[in-house]
C-alpha cells in the first residue's frame, strides 16, 4: 500500500544569472574602478586650484602637474615587468595605499595652512609613483578577466561604470571645491583609494600562467618591447597618443583651470563641464555595448580628432554651455576608442605578457606629459592663453591624420570565432607577429 501523493513543490523563484565574462575579477575591478574614478576626478581639479589658492599662478599649476606625470615615464615600464612577474593584485593594492598615503599628506597640508610648491610636487609624484605601477597590473588584470566574443560589450560597460563614476566625481568635486576648499576632496580621494585597494585585494590571480624559471627584469623588458614593436598599429598608435595627451593634458590641467577662472566663474563651471566629458564618455560606453566595427582601429582613430575641440573651445572661449556640448561630444568620440583599443590588445596580445605590452603602451602614450604640463605656463605667457589653446587642437588634428596613412591601423578586422577561450582567427590578422610569439 503506497503513502499519500507527496504534496507537489511550490515554484522556487530562480535568480538571475550574472553573463558568463562577468565574473568574480570582473566585478572587483568594476567596483574599485566606480571608487576610485570618484575621487579621483574631483581631486585632480582640487590640485589645480589648491595651487592657486595658494597663491600660485599658471607655471606652478603645471609644475604640479609635471611632478604627477613624471613617475609615468620613469616607472612604468618597471611596473609592467613587475606585474606580469608578481601576482597582479598585489601590485593594485600595493599602489593604491602608496596612493592613499600620498593623497592623505597633501589634504591635511591643505587643511592646515598654506601647502609650499616643493611640497605639492613632492606629494602629487608619490601619487604618480604609485599610478605608474598600478595602470598595467590593472590594465592586464582587467584584459585577461573576460573572454570570448562578448569582451568588447565587457570592456565597454566596464567604461560605462568607471566614466559614470567619473561624471559624479568631477561635478561633486567641483561643488566642494567652491563650498569648502580644496582638502577635503583630497581627503576623499585618500579614503576612496583605501576602499578600493581593499576590493582588489580579493582578485584571483590563479588564471594567470605560472611563470617559466629564468630570466630577469631586463629580459621582461626587452620581451615586453619585442612584443610592442613588432606591432605597427601598436607603436604607431602609442606615438600618436604621446602627442595627444601631451596636449590634452595641458589643456585639461592647466589651461582649463585658467580660463575658467577668467571666463567661466572659477572651479565649479569647470567641474560641471568636466562631468560633460564624463557624461559623454557613458554615452560612448553605451553605444561600443551594440556596436562591433569590424575595422576597429580605424573607426578608434577617426574618432580621435574630435579631441581637438575642447581646446579651441577654451580658445574662442565658448560660454559654458558650448563648452559642455563640446566636452561631450569629445567624450563620446574618446570612448569609442577606447573601446576598440581595449578589445584589439586583448584580441592580439598573449595573456601573459598583458601588463609588459600595456607598460610600453603607457610609457609612450605619458611620455611627453611631464614636459608638457611643465612648459604650458611659460608657453602661454610667451604665446598667450588664445595662441597656446589653437596650438594644441591644431597638433591633435595633425598627428591623428598621420597615422591614417599606417595599413595596420586602417585594416586590422575583428576576430569573431573564438572557443573555450581561445582565440580563432576568422580572417588573418594584419599586423606582423612579434618575434617569439
Amino acid at each position: 500500500m503506497t503513502g499519500p501523493a507527496p504534496a507537489p513543490r511550490s515554484p522556487t523563484r530562480r535568480r538571475p544569472r550574472r553573463p558568463e565574462w562577468a565574473g568574480r575579477n570582473y566585478t572587483l575591478l568594476t567596483a574599485s574602478a566606480v571608487v576610485t574614478n570618484l575621487g579621483t576626478h574631483g581631486a585632480l581639479i582640487a590640485a589645480a586650484f589648491a595651487v592657486l589658492d595658494s597663491g600660485g599662478d599658471g607655471g606652478d599649476v603645471g609644475l604640479v602637474a609635471a611632478a604627477r606625470t613624471l613617475p609615468l615615464v620613469l616607472f612604468t615600464l618597471i611596473g609592467g615587468a613587475i606585474a606580469d612577474r608578481l601576482p597582479r593584485h598585489r601590485v593594485m593594492v600595493a599602489a593604491n595605499a602608496l596612493n592613499c598615503v600620498s593623497q592623505a599628506a597633501f589634504a591635511a597640508l591643505v587643511l592646515m595652512g598654506e601647502p609650499q610648491l616643493w611640497q605639492m610636487m613632492l606629494l602629487t609624484g608619490l601619487c604618480g609613483t604609485g599610478q605608474a605601477f598600478f595602470n598595467p597590473a590593472a590594465e592586464g588584470m582587467l584584459i585577461s578577466s573576460v573572454h570570448g566574443e562578448q569582451a568588447g560589450r565587457a570592456f565597454a560597460l566596464f567604461r560605462l561604470a568607471m566614466h559614470g563614476a567619473g561624471i559624479g566625481g568631477a561635478a561633486l568635486g567641483g561643488v566642494l571645491i567652491a563650498g569648502f576648499g580644496p582638502g577635503w576632496v583630497l581627503a576623499v580621494d585618500a579614503a576612496a583609494f583605501a576602499v578600493a585597494g581593499a576590493l582588489r585585494a580579493f582578485l584571483d590571480v590563479s588564471h594567470v600562467p605560472r611563470r617559466a624559471n629564468g630570466g630577469g627584469l631586463l629580459a621582461d623588458l626587452r620581451d615586453g618591447w619585442r612584443e610592442f614593436a613588432g606591432r605597427t598599429w601598436l607603436w604607431s598608435i602609442t606615438a600618436q597618443f604621446a602627442v595627444v595627451n601631451a596636449v590634452v593634458g595641458a589643456a585639461e590641467a592647466v589651461y582649463g583651470p585658467l580660463v575658467a577662472e577668467e571666463s567661466l566663474g572659477g572651479a565649479g563651471p569647470w567641474g560641471l563641464a568636466l562631468a560633460a566629458f564624463g557624461a559623454g564618455t557613458i554615452g560612448g560606453a553605451l553605444l561600443m555595448t551594440r556596436w562591433k566595427p569590424r575595422r576597429m582601429l580605424f573607426v578608434g582613430t577617426v574618432c580621435v580628432f574630435p579631441l581637438a575641440l575642447p581646446s579651441a573651445a577654451l580658445a574662442v572661449p565658448l560660454p559654458f554651455g558650448g563648452l559642455a556640448a563640446v566636452m561631450f561630444v569629445s567624450g563620446v568620440a574618446i570612448e569609442v576608442f577606447g573601446v576598440v583599443w581595449m578589445t584589439a590588445l586583448h584580441q592580439e596580445v598573449p595573456e601573459e605578457k598583458l601588463s609588459r605590452v600595456s607598460a610600453y603602451d603607457w610609457f609612450s602614450s605619458t611620455a611627453m606629459l611631464p614636459l608638457s604640463t611643465a612648459l604650458a605656463g611659460p608657453t602661454e605667457q610667451l604665446f598667450g592663453l588664445e595662441k597656446s589653446l589653437w596650438g594644441c587642437a591644431v597638433l591633435v588634428v595633425l598627428v591623428t591624420a598621420l597615422v591614417l596613412f599606417v595599413p595596420d591601423v586602417r585594416n586590422l578586422t575583428r576576430r569573431t570565432r573564438q572557443v573555450a577561450g581561445h582565440k580563432i582567427e576568422s580572417t588573418p590578422p594584419v599586423s606582423a607577429a612579434a618575434p617569439g610569439t
